[in-house]
């Protein structure tokens, strides 16, 4: 998604020259255009993530909108004081771009592994948190970035194309009807792909309601989700993030509260590390449940009831 990002954000600054691109030393072969085409307005801050936001902050209340780019990790966790302080209790139109979300950077292990980013940061104010699935995704996330100039963090992973049309209004879109829906499945990132790929290794297209998640917290229970969920009875979340804080955890909530009454209800989520082991990023999603053959034996299995 990167190089979609990187893409993005040329057209932005060529057509805005009150933005400012800050780097934490990360972005090497994905951000040179950027960086030619903004000169003096990008700049690599070095390994000093604190120090990049605070900055940042500063920037934007002289007028400035300025993106912050580092791996998700560095650009969350090391900095949230900083995040919490001086961007998001002063509304200041700071976007905080972290690439290699969940489990992204794989063997690197856990240093490098983002998988309580999404609760850690939308639990601040005045913050929303944008995760594409698609590629397709980080346009319309970028361009509502831009619209509301306030602050933003959007976590970018690696993604294929979809092949579906979203509609860039929307940030809880439904992306498949099928003629007998016999389960609702929600996924929130590149872990839809999985998705995907389970239900056509499962062949259950025609059963299978999916719904897509790309800005949290979003605003409210779609009418499209409620009318899906009240044929099906059945709903499956699948999200590359802890339980805790995620969306399955506000989707549950959001139900619970209309009264509303499901026959089944399962989140698959990032289990951190049960074998104290590290691999790739499908080792450690396989280690969660969300691999391809673990989705589509729940799906098919939810089906056949």
């Amino acid at each position: 998604m990167r190089r979609i990002f990187a893409e993005k954000v040329k057209q932005i600054v060529t057509q805005d020259k009150n933005t400012i691109f800050l780097t934490g030393d990360i972005g090497f072969n994905a951000l040179e255009e950027v960086k030619e085409i903004m000169q003096e307005r990008f700049v690599n801050t070095g390994v000093a993530e604190q120090s990049m936001i605070s900055v940042a902050a500063g920037m934007a209340h002289q007028g400035f909108q300025v993106f912050c780019y580092s791996i998700a990790p560095f650009v969350t966790y090391r900095c949230l004081e900083q995040i919490r302080n001086d961007v998001c209790f002063h509304n200041m139109p700071v976007y905080i771009v972290g690439n290699g979300g969940g489990y992204g950077y794989g063997i690197m292990g856990s240093s490098h592994h983002a998988i309580e980013d999404i609760a850690i940061l939308s639990a601040l104010p005045n913050i929303h948190c944008y995760v594409p699935s698609f590629k397709e995704d980080v346009d319309v996330c970028l361009k509502n970035i831009i619209s509301e100039k306030k602050p933003a963090y959007l976590r970018l992973g690696l993604a294929k194309p979809n092949n579906f049309s979203n509609n860039s209004d929307e940030f809880f879109n439904k992306l498949t009807n099928c003629s007998n829906p016999k389960i609702t499945v929600v996924a929130c990132g590149p872990v839809a792909n999985n998705l995907f790929e389970s239900i056509q290794f499962a062949g259950l297209q025609n059963n299978t309601e999916v719904f897509n998640i790309t800005k949290i917290p979003y605003s409210e229970l779609t009418l499209e989700f409620l009318n899906s969920i009240d044929k099906t009875k059945k709903v499956l979340i699948i999200e590359e993030h802890t339980s805790i804080g995620g969306i399955g955890q506000q989707i549950a909530h959001d139900i619970l509260s209309k009264g509303i009454k499901l026959d089944f209800f399962k989140t698959l989520y990032a289990k951190g590390y049960p074998t104290s082991e590290y691999g790739s990023q499908q080792f450690h999603l396989k280690q969660s449940g969300m691999d391809i053959n673990n989705i589509a034996d729940i799906i098919t299995k939810q089906c056949k009831l």
